[in-house]
């Protein structure tokens, strides 16, 4: 480290030395004319360069079937690259103009090196940039977190270009700048924390297929619901439903634990799996008479023929006592309830029939018997998945008194006015 203060200090030594001295008038003049005709050089050739590399480029770029060009010159690569080509000129230039000024030499030179590297830095990005824009627009990248590698990318080529500014400016060897770096790791780790954990969950991210743009996520934790519009190196952005952007640390996708509906949206169906409580009150056995009943619902009336007349043949070989309803085999109102509803089920126009079609009876609670419905509506757009889970539960719900049971409520509290 003391060796950096050390070049430092040699740096600027000469300037604090020699402000107060005198100099030559005529030796100024001349200074101020090479200069000056530099930089009349300087902007010819950049003139020269704009109308070569924008105007004809952009020209070309119109002709061009692939979109790439067009990007680059939308993120003003061209432009940047015209800005690069004088101060090349007027680097190898310095040397020779200023000749007699090896003070002013070395100051140009260090100032115009140090440009030419920033700039570079510029260039690459736009390229980078442009390279992300045309990737973006094909199918087969248009989901992938291309800002996240591009991102990176960027970080290691900055900070070897901020080492070869140091490097220049002060003229200390690019191997003792990297010792000096890595002795300094620990806190640019630190400083980088986010970055470094958002760009190794990027890579996990990309590896294993675990999110793309375009994907409805949840997550809780961040109060995320909706679909994915942007990944990058340090942030996720994901669009809620109700049009508000939730961001989430990238680093977040490898740590905690969301839910991606992808695979449901690739899939046949979207799932509906919904319970009503039953008041276990009003389970029973069925009678003849109730059978008889029962028999106008249609959609039932060939198996409760086809099941009792199982269950009587079952009875008579055993000699069962029917004079008792709990005596041999009997159907029951939920039982034959449950059979309706998954025949209703088959025959609704809303469900993909080559999916699970089930109608199962849960464990009891304090509150009844769960009665769950498990299917998967054919349509899976949002609201019209809804619409289909609505009208199954509206028709069961008001099915339920046909078959003499009950949907569990709450009993409602009517307070007494003194």
């Amino acid at each position: 480290m003391h060796k950096l203060l050390d070049k430092i200090f040699n740096f600027l030594y000469p300037v604090f030395r020699d402000w107060g001295m005198s100099r030559n008038v005529a030796s100024y003049t001349s200074l101020i004319i090479n200069i000056a005709i530099l930089i009349a050089m300087a902007y010819v050739i950049y003139y020269a360069a704009k109308f070569i590399l924008v105007t004809l480029t952009a020209i070309f770029a119109q002709r061009t079937k692939t979109k790439f060009d067009d990007y680059l010159i939308q993120n003003k690569t061209t432009r940047y690259t015209a800005y690069l080509i004088p101060f090349f000129f007027i680097y190898k230039a310095v040397p020779v103009i200023l000749d007699k000024y090896e003070y002013w030499e070395l100051i140009f030179g260090k100032i115009v090196g140090i440009y030419i590297v920033l700039l570079g830095l510029w260039i690459v990005r736009t390229v980078f940039n442009s390279l992300r824009d045309y990737l973006k627009q094909k199918p087969e990248y248009s989901d992938k977190p291309i800002d996240s590698f591009v991102q990176v990318i960027m970080i290691v080529l900055w900070i070897f270009g901020v080492a070869m500014i140091i490097s220049t400016l002060f003229g200390i060897k690019k191997g003792e700048l990297l010792t000096i770096l890595g002795t300094l790791s620990a806190i640019i780790i630190l400083i980088f924390r986010d970055t470094i954990l958002g760009f190794v969950s990027s890579v996990q991210v990309a590896i294993n297929d675990m999110v793309r743009i375009g994907d409805w996520i949840t997550m809780d934790k961040f109060g995320a619901d909706g679909d994915v519009i942007e990944i990058n190196l340090t942030t996720v952005k994901v669009r809620n439903f109700d049009n508000t952007i939730t961001t989430i640390p990238t680093y977040a996708l490898s740590s905690d634990s969301f839910q991606n509906w992808r695979g449901m949206q690739k899939s046949e169906g979207r799932r509906i799996k919904r319970h009503v409580l039953i008041k276990s009150s009003t389970i029973r056995f069925l009678n003849d008479e109730d059978l008889q009943q029962l028999r106008k619902v249609q959609l039932i009336t060939s198996y409760i023929d086809s099941r009792q007349a199982e269950i009587d043949r079952y009875n008579d070989l055993r000699g069962v006592d029917k004079t008792l309803s709990l005596n041999g085999r009997n159907m029951t109102n939920l039982g034959l309830f449950r059979k309706y509803i998954i025949q209703y089920l088959v025959n609704h126009p809303g469900l993909n029939k080559d999916m699970h079609i089930m109608c199962r009876q849960l464990q009891s609670t304090a509150h009844g018997v769960p009665l769950e419905i498990y299917v998967f509506s054919s349509d899976k757009r949002w609201a019209n998945y809804e619409y289909i889970m609505a009208d199954i539960f509206d028709h069961v719900m008001a099915s339920v008194k046909y078959f003499d049971l009950e949907i569990f409520e709450l009993p409602s509290k009517i307070g007494k006015f003194d």
